[in-house]
């Protein structure tokens, strides 16, 4: 497994965004730099934060769009040129309103199940076959109450239960890097159905 990795978490840029639920695949991002004990230093040219560093083993790029969540595609199109990333070399994390809070899935390829920021990124991309990390936040009930409620903060426990799902997701990255996807799946399903 040579071929560098690209891992990008979505969510929008500045203070009044970084605890809404919208940033979930931020917060993951910033779990596994934690990890990584590395820091993301900003690329203008290519609309990101970026990082290069070894993760598990493998030679990794970890990007968080500087774009607003809606024009993530424009950022993510740019670090794959950059580093010359194929789209099966790559990692989206992204908030989910279809999972409940406290669930994490991987999944590969497919189409963009409503959110923007991957809407963006197929918009831009040759094909849809990148890997997805889908971090379960809720459905608030309402079609119409959607906005207010991934641009907002999760109450406490709600909170806690998306970062104990983001810990899970964490866990199974090294199977993913390893090209262990298939293991990565079953680990990262099996620990989030027994949590929620």
């Amino acid at each position: 497994m040579s071929a560098l990795f690209l891992l990008v978490g979505l969510g929008n840029p500045g203070p009044k965004y970084s605890q809404t639920r919208h940033n979930a695949g931020f917060w993951f991002l910033d779990t596994l730099l934690k990890e990584a004990g590395a820091s993301l230093r900003s690329q203008a040219k290519l609309s990101a934060e970026v990082c290069r560093t070894r993760l598990f083993g493998r030679d990794c790029i970890l990007a968080r769009p500087t774009t607003y969540m809606n024009h993530s595609g424009r950022a993510v199109r740019a670090v794959m040129d950059y580093y010359r990333i194929a789209s099966e070399n790559m990692l989206v994390i992204y908030d989910e309103l279809d999972l409940p809070a406290g669930t994490a899935r991987l999944k590969q390829g497919g189409g963009h199940g409503g959110h923007n920021g991957l809407r963006d990124i197929l918009r831009h991309l040759d094909n849809a076959d990148f890997m997805r990390l889908r971090i379960g936040i809720g459905h608030p009930g309402a079609k119409d109450a959607v906005t207010g409620y991934v641009l907002s903060r999760a109450p406490a426990e709600q909170e806690k239960m998306i970062l104990h799902s983001i810990g899970d997701a964490v866990a199974v990255i090294p199977d993913l890097l390893g090209g262990k996807v298939s293991k990565a799946i079953k680990e990262l399903h099996t620990d989030s159905q027994a949590a929620g």
